[in-house]
Order: structure tokens, then sequence, then C-alpha cells
């Protein structure tokens, strides 16, 4: 069985805490997973500067380089795992034994993360709008039209408290070490194999492993302690860890996404056109995503929606994990998808609430140690009900029936908007929504990213400041001495 220790600045530790993590299904352990305590990591936070150090030492060429090389190494090698190795077909077997995602879908997402790695090139081009990345290592340099820019780091490290649920959200910190920043990872508990893995690539490709710190361990304690310690912290949880550091600038918080489709007045009655986009909107990635739809909203043709997408979703049954064809994660723990289903229970009993899935047979699918929740479709008379405001880690999905003038008003927070619609003026309001994070203006689904935009916040913003910095050679030409004695901050006589 798999040791596997915590990484202090690259160098293994080994805990006196030990946590076994188990085959969901037969309880086979998997691995032992060293445990880290909140000490130990605010020591270490203090050595933060010396990962970045390291880094800016090296061109940025060079690590895009070997960025790059990290992506073939993560999909293809076999890699040091703990004390031993994991191939890339083990690694997709023990990845779903903890988490209980089909393996299908953790080979999904292990070219997700590759495709980041290979294209970070063009990635961070894009993220940094075009800027020489040797601007950020050095902290200014000439843009090219002859003006000095500088941006400084806020960070020496970035702080990641991680998820359990989608090894797809891994994507949004690889470009972290090219950005010349350490990184201090709080895994998941049942998802340390993605964190370790990239650990082992990034190695490999010549990263120095003294840049990385991996700290795994139960409860709040390590979580809190690296979110106290760290200038820049991301962090992934519900609505109260979004609610809790809303407005913290050192934090980036990626909470429920509350993602939706909206069919405008103008092609709603065509709507049977884009029910393929809406089950993979829904389905995919078993409905674990941030970035799936959990409502669709249209002014008329409502329950003929809510219908046809319960004859798609309803049979939907739950499959063996090593089955190509399974659509369904399981709930390794079960008490989680009973407690879901008491929710979700409590909201059908509404009487604008209509569950139009109710007749392909039970949603919740229990097991001793693991359950299932099958895809459900649930119709809404209006907005007004509760339900419509809902997210589950599940295919779940409500269908609400909304004036299109009332649409902007009533959706909420969205962090992926698909609007199928050719209005301009619909178009122009969707634009201007501040609510709206990611717009997809057109039939394109949720779950469809383009990596060269940024999701939920460009990194860049969120990792360097920019500032006025100028040198003795810097005075731009045709400023006149009046002009500039007019700029100052000096009280007028």
């Amino acid at each position: 069985m798999l040791e596997i220790p915590v990484i202090r600045w690259g160098k293994p530790y080994e805990s006196y805490e030990k946590k076994e993590i188990h085959h969901f299904i037969t309880g086979e352990p998997i691995a032992t997973v060293d445990q880290a305590g909140s000490g130990i990591v605010k020591r270490d936070l203090s050595k933060s500067h010396l990962a970045r150090q390291s880094l800016t030492g090296f061109s940025t060429q060079e690590l895009i380089d070997r960025t790059a090389a990290a992506a073939k190494l993560f999909r293809d090698a076999t890699l040091p795992m703990g004390n031993g190795t994991q191939s890339p077909v083990e690694f997709a077997r023990a990845q779903s034994a903890t988490t209980g995602l089909p393996e299908h879908m953790c080979r999904s997402n292990m070219e997700k993360n590759c495709f980041v790695l290979e294209n970070i090139k063009h990635v961070l081009d894009a993220l940094t709008r075009g800027l020489d990345l040797e601007i950020l290592r050095r902290g200014f340099g000439d843009e090219g039209r002859g003006v000095i820019v500088s941006y400084q780091a806020q960070t020496d490290a970035l702080g990641l408290v991680l998820p359990s649920n989608s090894p797809g959200v891994h994507t949004l910190w690889l470009p972290v070490i090219p950005l010349q920043m350490g990184l201090v990872l709080k895994p998941g508990g049942l998802e340390p194999w993605t964190p370790y893995r990239m650990f082992s690539a990034f190695c490999e490709a010549g990263i120095p492993p003294e840049v990385f710190s991996i700290y795994p361990g139960e409860g709040a304690d390590v979580g809190a302690a690296l979110l106290a310690g760290s200038s820049r912290c991301m962090i992934f949880g519900g609505e109260a860890t979004v609610q809790q550091y809303e407005g913290n600038p050192r934090v980036q918080v990626h909470g429920p996404g509350y993602s939706k489709i909206l069919l405008g007045d103008d092609i709603v009655d065509q709507w049977e056109d884009y029910l393929e986009l809406m089950v993979q909107s829904v389905l995919a990635n078993s409905g674990r995503s941030c970035i799936n739809a959990s409502g669709i909203w249209a002014s008329r043709h409502t329950k003929e929606i809510a219908a046809a997408l319960a004859e798609r979703l309803g049979p939907v049954e739950p499959l063996p994990p090593e089955d190509s064809e399974a659509q369904l994660a399981a709930f390794t723990n079960p008490q989680m998808a009973t407690g879901t289903w008491n929710l979700i229970e409590s909201d059908l009993q509404d009487s604008g609430v209509t569950d139009c899935t109710k007749s392909f047979g039970p949603r919740l699918v229990e097991h001793s140690s693991y359950a299932y929740l099958r895809p459900m479709v649930v119709h809404c008379r209006d907005a007004e009900r509760p339900v419509a405001a809902k997210e589950y880690m599940f295919p779940f999905v409500t269908v609400v029936e909304c004036p299109q003038a009332e649409m902007l008003k009533k959706i909420g927070r969205t962090l992926v908007l698909s609007a199928i619609t050719e209005d301009p003026e619909f178009q122009r309001q969707l634009i201007d929504a501040t609510h709206i994070d990611r717009l997809n203006l057109g039939p394109v689904s949720t779950i469809k990213l383009d990596w060269l935009q940024p999701h939920e916040g460009n990194l860049v913003d969120f990792l360097y400041r920019a500032r006025a910095l100028q040198t003795a050679n810097s005075r731009r030409q045709g400023v006149s001495p009046a002009v500039e004695a007019t700029s100052t901050n000096a009280p007028s006589a």
C-alpha cells in the first residue's frame, strides 16, 4: 500500500498522524496519507520567499518549457508517488476509488490538466494580455510603446485549499509556477492524487522541488493556518465559504457556480434544437462542476423542456466506476447523499414545483458504504420557488418559467451563463450584467471553457499589482514642465 508523506518545501516529511483512504465500494485501503498540523504550516510559510527566489532565477521561457514538459509526464509517465510509483492507469483507478468518479472521467480530467500545461504559453499570453513575462520577473520594463510599466508580486507563494469533488479544478492553479510563485497545497481529503502527481511531474521536468509544499490534513486547522499565513489564497467550498471570505482581497473563493442557460424569446419556440446542449450542460462530469448548468430559464415552453430533459436524464442509472459508459459519480459519504435528498424532498413540497423525473424510478440509490443520486429535472412555475436558486453535487437542474424582461433581475449570481438569443438589446443587457461572470452568447454549453480566457477572475490580476515606476531614463518625451507641475500632489500656494 502506498504511503504518502507531507511535502515541506520539496522534502518528504513523515507525520505521527496518518489517515487511511479506502476504496469506496470494497473498503480496501488504497493509501496511508500523512497528516500535517497547523503549526508546521505556520512555520513553513515563513520561508515562502525562498520559493519565489528560486523561480525568478530561471528565465520565464525556461519555466514555460519545463511546464509544458510536465504535461507529457503527468499524462504518460510512471511517476514517484509516496514510497512507490504510479502509472497513469493506476492514477485514474486510485482517484476513482477514493472520490467515486468513474475512471473515464478521471482520465478526462487528466486531459484537461494536460491541455493547460501544454498550452501554458498561450494561456499566459491571454491572461497577461500579451505582456512580456520577463517584466513580471524583473518587476518593470518597457512593454513596447516607450512606457515603463511595473507589476509588483503580491505573494511569494499561492496557498490553495482544494476540494475532493472535481479534479478539473486543478487547471486553475497550474499557471502559477511559470508566473514565478511557489505553491502551498492542501489537498482534498479524498483526492491527494492530482497535487502529488503534478508535483512529481513538475520535478521530473526540472522545476525545483523546493517551490512546492503539500499539507494533507483533517479538520479545518490546516486550511485555516494556510489562509491566515498566505498573502494570496484560493479556496473551494460551499455558499458558507463564499460568504465568509467575500470582499477579502487576499482570498479568491470558488464556490457554487449557479451556472445557467437562458433561452431568449426570439429562439425559445425552437428549443428542441438545443436539447442536446442542455443535456450535456447538466450531465457532464456527473454534474459535479461549478460550470454544470443548475438552471434553465425561459418565458414559455418550460413544461415541455422539462419533460424532454427528464426523458433524457431520468433513465440514467449508476454503473460500476470502471464502466466506460458510467455517467454518475458516487457519494463516498452516503450521509451526504441522504442529507441532500432530504433537502430536495422538502423543496418538492412547494405547490409550484414538479419533479419531472419521478416516474423514472427512485432518485436515491443507497448502499452500505456509498450512495448515488440519479439525475433530477424539476420544473418551477416561476422564479420565486426557493428550489430555483439551489445547486447540488449531482446532475440536478431546475427549469424555470420567467418573462425575459425579469430574468436578469432574478437569476442571481451566475458563474457561467449561456444565453441562446440573437436579440441585440437582450445581448447588450447580458453583457452589462455585473452578476454574470462568464458569458456565452449563442448556443454554447456551459461546460465548454476557453482556457485562453480567465475563469472566475484573472489569476494574474490576483497575484500581481500594476503600479507606477519611473527611472531617470524613462521620462516620456513631449511632456512639458507645466504639465508635470499640475500632476503633482503638492498643495497650492
